[in-house]
Protein backbone atom coordinates (compact mmCIF):
# COMPACT_ATOMS: atom_id res chain seq x y z
CA UNK A 1 0.00 0.00 0.00
CA UNK A 2 1.41 3.44 -0.84
CA UNK A 3 1.61 6.29 1.29
CA UNK A 4 4.17 7.97 4.40
CA UNK A 5 6.68 5.62 5.66
CA UNK A 6 9.12 5.85 8.73
CA UNK A 7 6.64 7.69 10.68
CA UNK A 8 3.05 5.15 11.21
CA UNK A 9 5.76 3.38 13.73
CA UNK A 10 7.10 6.19 15.89
CA UNK A 11 3.84 6.67 18.74
CA UNK A 12 4.39 5.03 21.38
CA UNK A 13 1.57 3.96 24.42
CA UNK A 14 2.17 4.13 28.15
CA UNK A 15 2.39 0.40 29.80
CA UNK A 16 1.95 0.01 33.85
CA UNK A 17 4.95 -1.68 34.71
CA UNK A 18 3.32 -1.91 38.74
CA UNK A 19 0.83 -5.17 37.99
CA UNK A 20 2.35 -8.13 37.14
CA UNK A 21 -0.49 -9.09 34.66
CA UNK A 22 -0.68 -8.71 30.84
CA UNK A 23 0.15 -4.85 30.61
CA UNK A 24 -2.63 -2.26 30.33
CA UNK A 25 -3.25 1.42 28.57
CA UNK A 26 -4.08 2.65 32.04
CA UNK A 27 -1.79 5.66 32.87
CA UNK A 28 0.11 4.77 36.21
CA UNK A 29 -0.67 7.92 38.19
CA UNK A 30 -0.20 6.82 42.52
CA UNK A 31 -2.08 4.46 43.57
CA UNK A 32 -5.59 4.62 44.08
CA UNK A 33 -5.71 7.27 41.77
CA UNK A 34 -6.13 5.51 38.22
CA UNK A 35 -9.90 5.13 37.60
CA UNK A 36 -9.99 8.25 34.97
CA UNK A 37 -6.75 8.46 32.92
CA UNK A 38 -5.39 6.41 29.90
CA UNK A 39 -2.29 7.55 27.94
CA UNK A 40 -0.89 6.56 24.79
CA UNK A 41 1.51 7.39 21.99
CA UNK A 42 2.35 10.66 23.84
CA UNK A 43 -1.27 11.36 24.68
CA UNK A 44 -3.60 11.25 27.55
CA UNK A 45 -7.33 10.47 27.34
CA UNK A 46 -9.36 11.13 30.33
CA UNK A 47 -12.45 9.33 31.38
CA UNK A 48 -14.41 12.19 32.39
CA UNK A 49 -17.84 10.72 34.59
CA UNK A 50 -20.60 13.23 33.71
CA UNK A 51 -22.17 14.72 36.87
CA UNK A 52 -19.70 13.32 39.07
CA UNK A 53 -17.10 14.44 41.35
CA UNK A 54 -14.45 12.49 39.64
CA UNK A 55 -14.33 15.64 36.72
CA UNK A 56 -13.08 17.80 38.53
CA UNK A 57 -10.27 14.96 39.83
CA UNK A 58 -9.20 14.22 36.79
CA UNK A 59 -8.40 17.45 35.79
CA UNK A 60 -6.94 18.61 38.69
CA UNK A 61 -4.96 15.63 38.58
CA UNK A 62 -3.87 16.35 35.09
CA UNK A 63 -3.15 19.87 35.67
CA UNK A 64 -0.90 18.87 38.94
CA UNK A 65 1.40 16.82 36.41
CA UNK A 66 1.55 19.50 33.66
CA UNK A 67 2.13 22.13 36.47
CA UNK A 68 5.02 19.87 38.00
CA UNK A 69 6.69 19.69 34.48
CA UNK A 70 6.36 23.96 34.09
CA UNK A 71 3.60 23.28 31.79
CA UNK A 72 0.02 25.86 31.50
CA UNK A 73 -3.32 24.26 32.57
CA UNK A 74 -4.53 26.16 29.26
CA UNK A 75 -3.04 22.54 27.48
CA UNK A 76 -5.85 20.89 28.62
CA UNK A 77 -7.67 22.99 26.37
CA UNK A 78 -6.26 21.35 23.46
CA UNK A 79 -7.82 17.96 24.09
CA UNK A 80 -10.27 16.25 21.92
CA UNK A 81 -13.64 14.12 22.46
CA UNK A 82 -13.34 10.85 21.15
CA UNK A 83 -16.00 9.20 22.18
CA UNK A 84 -18.72 8.21 25.39
CA UNK A 85 -18.98 5.03 27.32
CA UNK A 86 -22.27 3.59 28.00
CA UNK A 87 -21.45 4.67 31.72
CA UNK A 88 -21.83 8.25 30.38
CA UNK A 89 -18.21 8.79 30.32
CA UNK A 90 -17.17 11.33 28.31
CA UNK A 91 -13.29 9.95 26.68
CA UNK A 92 -10.99 12.86 25.60
CA UNK A 93 -7.80 12.76 24.24
CA UNK A 94 -4.86 15.02 24.77
CA UNK A 95 -1.40 15.05 23.29
CA UNK A 96 1.60 15.87 25.64
CA UNK A 97 4.22 16.19 22.62
CA UNK A 98 6.72 13.82 24.34
CA UNK A 99 10.40 14.98 23.03
CA UNK A 100 8.84 16.75 20.16
CA UNK A 101 11.95 19.15 19.84
CA UNK A 102 9.62 21.08 17.42
CA UNK A 103 7.35 21.85 20.05
CA UNK A 104 7.87 24.84 22.77
CA UNK A 105 5.99 23.04 25.21
CA UNK A 106 7.40 19.29 24.91
CA UNK A 107 7.83 16.99 27.49
CA UNK A 108 10.77 14.48 28.04
CA UNK A 109 9.23 10.82 27.52
CA UNK A 110 12.22 9.72 30.48
CA UNK A 111 10.55 11.99 32.74
CA UNK A 112 7.06 11.61 32.27
CA UNK A 113 7.89 7.98 32.64
CA UNK A 114 9.33 8.47 36.02
CA UNK A 115 6.31 9.94 37.10
CA UNK A 116 3.87 7.87 35.82
CA UNK A 117 5.55 4.84 36.91
CA UNK A 118 5.42 3.37 33.59
CA UNK A 119 7.13 2.71 30.13
CA UNK A 120 6.41 3.97 26.47
CA UNK A 121 6.27 0.79 24.41
CA UNK A 122 5.29 1.05 20.19
CA UNK A 123 2.04 1.80 19.20
CA UNK A 124 2.09 -0.99 16.90
CA UNK A 125 3.15 -3.42 19.41
CA UNK A 126 0.28 -2.25 21.71
CA UNK A 127 -2.23 -3.38 19.27
CA UNK A 128 -1.11 -7.14 19.99
CA UNK A 129 -1.95 -6.26 23.89
CA UNK A 130 -5.56 -4.37 23.07
CA UNK A 131 -8.75 -5.60 23.17
CA UNK A 132 -10.63 -4.23 20.60
CA UNK A 133 -12.73 -1.17 22.26
CA UNK A 134 -9.27 0.25 23.49
CA UNK A 135 -7.73 -0.49 19.93
CA UNK A 136 -10.41 1.71 18.59
CA UNK A 137 -10.24 4.13 21.40
CA UNK A 138 -5.89 4.80 20.53
CA UNK A 139 -6.64 4.85 16.96
CA UNK A 140 -9.38 7.09 17.19
CA UNK A 141 -7.77 9.67 19.74
CA UNK A 142 -4.50 9.77 17.48
CA UNK A 143 -5.58 10.03 14.24
CA UNK A 144 -7.81 12.70 15.51
CA UNK A 145 -5.30 14.57 17.02
CA UNK A 146 -3.11 14.20 14.51
CA UNK A 147 -5.29 15.95 12.30
CA UNK A 148 -5.56 18.93 14.31
CA UNK A 149 -1.81 19.54 14.42
CA UNK A 150 -1.84 19.17 10.35
CA UNK A 151 -4.45 21.69 10.02
CA UNK A 152 -4.03 24.54 12.39
CA UNK A 153 -4.03 27.37 9.64
CA UNK A 154 -6.19 27.92 6.73
CA UNK A 155 -5.52 26.51 3.19
CA UNK A 156 -7.57 29.93 1.81
CA UNK A 157 -6.19 32.46 3.65
CA UNK A 158 -3.02 30.83 5.98
CA UNK A 159 -4.41 32.39 9.26
CA UNK A 160 -4.58 30.18 11.95
CA UNK A 161 -7.62 28.05 12.44
CA UNK A 162 -9.36 27.22 15.74
CA UNK A 163 -10.88 24.22 16.88
CA UNK A 164 -14.01 23.64 18.58
CA UNK A 165 -14.75 22.51 22.33
CA UNK A 166 -14.59 18.79 20.91
CA UNK A 167 -12.36 19.31 18.50
CA UNK A 168 -14.60 17.42 15.73
CA UNK A 169 -13.71 20.73 13.33
CA UNK A 170 -11.47 23.61 12.92
CA UNK A 171 -12.71 27.24 11.69
CA UNK A 172 -10.71 30.08 9.93
CA UNK A 173 -12.13 33.27 11.19
CA UNK A 174 -10.69 35.10 8.49
CA UNK A 175 -12.38 32.92 5.42
CA UNK A 176 -15.13 31.56 7.32
CA UNK A 177 -14.00 28.34 6.25
CA UNK A 178 -14.81 25.13 8.05
CA UNK A 179 -12.47 22.13 8.19
CA UNK A 180 -13.64 18.36 9.62
CA UNK A 181 -11.52 15.09 10.04
CA UNK A 182 -11.19 13.47 6.64
CA UNK A 183 -9.89 9.90 6.39
CA UNK A 184 -8.74 8.42 3.09
CA UNK A 185 -10.00 5.18 1.63
CA UNK A 186 -8.29 2.05 1.61
CA UNK A 187 -9.20 -0.86 -0.39
CA UNK A 188 -7.57 -4.16 1.29
CA UNK A 189 -8.68 -7.67 -0.75
CA UNK A 190 -7.70 -11.09 0.16
CA UNK A 191 -7.46 -12.62 -3.21
CA UNK A 192 -8.54 -16.41 -3.51
CA UNK A 193 -7.95 -19.18 -6.39
CA UNK A 194 -10.67 -21.87 -4.88
CA UNK A 195 -8.16 -23.22 -2.18
CA UNK A 196 -5.70 -20.92 -1.63
CA UNK A 197 -5.21 -17.30 -0.91
CA UNK A 198 -2.87 -15.13 -1.39
CA UNK A 199 -0.76 -12.78 1.15
CA UNK A 200 2.33 -10.36 0.48
CA UNK A 201 4.16 -8.25 2.97
CA UNK A 202 6.07 -4.71 2.25
CA UNK A 203 9.43 -4.50 3.54
CA UNK A 204 8.17 -1.92 5.70
CA UNK A 205 6.19 -5.26 7.38
CA UNK A 206 7.48 -6.57 10.60
CA UNK A 207 9.44 -9.62 9.76
CA UNK A 208 7.73 -12.32 8.81
CA UNK A 209 4.21 -10.89 8.99
CA UNK A 210 1.56 -11.66 5.59
CA UNK A 211 -1.12 -9.47 4.67
CA UNK A 212 -3.62 -8.65 2.77
CA UNK A 213 -3.23 -6.74 -0.58
CA UNK A 214 -3.91 -2.89 0.18
CA UNK A 215 -3.80 0.49 -1.79
CA UNK A 216 -5.75 4.01 -1.89
CA UNK A 217 -8.50 4.61 -4.09
CA UNK A 218 -7.94 6.69 -6.46
CA UNK A 219 -10.07 10.15 -7.07
CA UNK A 220 -12.97 9.35 -9.72
CA UNK A 221 -12.52 5.72 -8.87
CA UNK A 222 -15.42 2.92 -7.24
CA UNK A 223 -14.29 0.38 -4.56
CA UNK A 224 -14.55 -2.21 -7.46
CA UNK A 225 -12.49 -0.57 -9.67
CA UNK A 226 -10.05 -0.04 -6.88
CA UNK A 227 -9.85 -3.30 -5.72
CA UNK A 228 -9.33 -4.83 -10.00
CA UNK A 229 -6.89 -2.08 -10.07
CA UNK A 230 -4.71 -3.10 -6.88
CA UNK A 231 -4.14 -6.21 -7.31
CA UNK A 232 -3.32 -6.44 -11.29
CA UNK A 233 -0.85 -3.48 -10.47
CA UNK A 234 0.82 -5.39 -7.52
CA UNK A 235 0.57 -8.96 -8.22
CA UNK A 236 -0.82 -9.11 -11.69
CA UNK A 237 -3.63 -10.90 -11.69
CA UNK A 238 -6.95 -10.45 -13.07
CA UNK A 239 -10.27 -10.97 -10.64
CA UNK A 240 -12.93 -12.61 -11.57
CA UNK A 241 -15.42 -11.57 -8.82
CA UNK A 242 -15.18 -9.86 -5.77
CA UNK A 243 -17.83 -9.74 -2.57
CA UNK A 244 -17.59 -6.89 0.17
CA UNK A 245 -16.56 -7.97 3.75
CA UNK A 246 -16.41 -4.85 6.40
CA UNK A 247 -14.62 -2.19 6.89
CA UNK A 248 -12.47 -0.55 9.52
CA UNK A 249 -11.28 3.02 10.67
CA UNK A 250 -7.31 2.40 10.61
CA UNK A 251 -4.71 5.14 12.20
CA UNK A 252 -1.56 4.10 9.75
CA UNK A 253 -0.11 5.87 8.15
CA UNK A 254 -2.62 9.16 8.30
CA UNK A 255 -5.89 8.20 9.65
CA UNK A 256 -7.27 5.74 6.31
CA UNK A 257 -10.97 3.91 6.26
CA UNK A 258 -10.01 0.23 5.72
CA UNK A 259 -12.81 -1.08 2.84
CA UNK A 260 -12.40 -5.25 3.03
CA UNK A 261 -12.84 -7.12 0.25
CA UNK A 262 -12.87 -10.54 -0.77
CA UNK A 263 -12.18 -11.50 -4.50
CA UNK A 264 -11.31 -14.67 -6.76
CA UNK A 265 -9.05 -14.07 -9.54
CA UNK A 266 -10.05 -15.95 -13.25
CA UNK A 267 -9.83 -20.11 -13.08
CA UNK A 268 -6.42 -21.25 -14.70
CA UNK A 269 -4.88 -17.43 -14.09
CA UNK A 270 -2.84 -17.65 -10.75
CA UNK A 271 0.89 -17.09 -12.02
CA UNK A 272 2.03 -14.13 -10.00
CA UNK A 273 4.21 -10.67 -10.88
CA UNK A 274 4.99 -9.27 -8.37
CA UNK A 275 5.49 -5.86 -8.36
CA UNK A 276 8.40 -5.23 -6.24
CA UNK A 277 8.30 -1.14 -5.86
CA UNK A 278 4.88 -1.88 -4.25
CA UNK A 279 6.05 -5.26 -2.58
CA UNK A 280 8.87 -7.17 -1.17
CA UNK A 281 7.09 -10.21 -2.16
CA UNK A 282 3.93 -12.23 -2.44
CA UNK A 283 2.99 -16.25 -1.94
CA UNK A 284 -0.39 -18.63 -2.41
CA UNK A 285 -1.02 -20.09 1.25
CA UNK A 286 -3.16 -23.30 1.40
CA UNK A 287 -6.08 -23.79 4.43
CA UNK A 288 -3.51 -25.64 6.55
CA UNK A 289 -0.51 -23.20 6.44
CA UNK A 290 -2.99 -19.94 7.32
CA UNK A 291 -5.35 -21.94 10.03
CA UNK A 292 -2.08 -22.81 11.73
CA UNK A 293 -0.65 -19.04 11.35
CA UNK A 294 -4.00 -17.67 12.75
CA UNK A 295 -3.62 -19.90 16.11
CA UNK A 296 -0.04 -18.06 17.05
CA UNK A 297 -0.21 -15.00 19.44
CA UNK A 298 1.73 -11.82 18.10
CA UNK A 299 5.45 -11.91 16.61
CA UNK A 300 6.71 -15.37 16.74
CA UNK A 301 10.47 -15.83 17.92
CA UNK A 302 12.99 -16.76 15.66
CA UNK A 303 14.18 -20.06 14.35
CA UNK A 304 17.65 -21.71 15.61
CA UNK A 305 18.88 -20.99 11.72
CA UNK A 306 17.47 -17.35 12.25
CA UNK A 307 14.44 -17.92 9.91
CA UNK A 308 11.17 -15.95 11.25
CA UNK A 309 8.16 -18.38 10.83
CA UNK A 310 5.10 -17.25 8.81
CA UNK A 311 2.88 -15.33 10.46
CA UNK A 312 -0.43 -12.90 10.33
CA UNK A 313 -1.70 -8.79 11.57
CA UNK A 314 -3.12 -9.07 15.48
CA UNK A 315 -6.79 -9.39 15.88
CA UNK A 316 -8.11 -6.20 16.19
CA UNK A 317 -6.60 -5.18 12.12
CA UNK A 318 -9.02 -6.37 9.39
CA UNK A 319 -6.56 -7.90 7.71
CA UNK A 320 -6.67 -10.51 10.23
CA UNK A 321 -11.10 -10.68 9.69
CA UNK A 322 -10.77 -10.67 6.18
CA UNK A 323 -8.32 -14.12 6.74
CA UNK A 324 -10.02 -15.71 9.57
CA UNK A 325 -13.38 -15.52 7.03
CA UNK A 326 -12.24 -17.26 3.96
CA UNK A 327 -10.18 -20.38 6.39
CA UNK A 328 -14.14 -20.41 7.86
CA UNK A 329 -15.46 -20.60 4.96
CA UNK A 330 -12.84 -23.01 3.50
CA UNK A 331 -13.31 -25.59 6.58
CA UNK A 332 -17.04 -25.25 5.96
CA UNK A 333 -16.29 -26.18 2.13
CA UNK A 334 -14.27 -29.20 2.90
CA UNK A 335 -16.38 -30.52 5.73
CA UNK A 336 -19.37 -30.83 3.72
CA UNK A 337 -17.37 -32.26 0.51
Amino acid sequence: MEGEKGNDLSKDTVSDKRQDSKPVILIAIPAGRRNGTRSCEGLIILHVILSSSLFCFVFLELERILAKFGQDAQKIEHSVLIGCSDQHEAWFALDLALGNSHSSGSLQKSEMESELQGAFIDLRKALFQLNEKDASLISTAQALLRWHDCHQFCGKSGQPTQKNVAGSKRVCASSKMIYYPQMSPVVITLVSDGTRCLLARQSSFPKGMYSALSGFCDVGETVEESVRREVAEEVGLELDSLQYSASQHWSFPNSSLMIACHAAVRPGQTEIQVNLQELETAEWFSLEEVAAALKKKGPPASQQDGAIPFWLPPKMAIAHHLIQEWVQKQSSSSNLA
